[in-house]
């Protein structure tokens, strides 16, 4: 039996190995409208295997400069990009360090 993220309940030691969800080829990058100006957007990532759910089933957004931090213990979906050390570092040298929002 799994939980809603795909976590065995008896998970060997590969799979007790923390993911990070912006390592993955599910996690993509997207353009959310500003409610303030029609021009301007925010970028939010999301999960294209559809992992990140609010309670009610609606897909959940997150802010991009957040992204780095987004991990689970597990994920039956989890497809690295890469050697996640690497990855990670070079991520978090150029993502912003807040909420922006960008002009089209």
């Amino acid at each position: 039996m799994a939980d809603s993220h795909g976590t065995p309940e008896n998970s060997n030691s590969k799979q007790n190995e923390k993911v990070y969800c912006a390592n993955c080829i599910h996690c993509k990058l997207v353009r959310t409208p500003s409610n303030n100006n029609g021009n301007q957007y925010y970028l939010r990532v999301r999960c294209s295997a559809g992992k990140w759910r609010k309670k009610l089933g609606e897909e959940k957004l997150y802010k991009y400069f957040t992204v780095a931090r987004r991990s689970y213990d597990y994920c039956d979906c989890y497809e690295p990009m890469g050697d996640p050390r690497d990855f990670l570092r070079d991520l978090k040298k150029s993502l912003p360090i807040k909420d922006e929002a960008y002009t089209q």
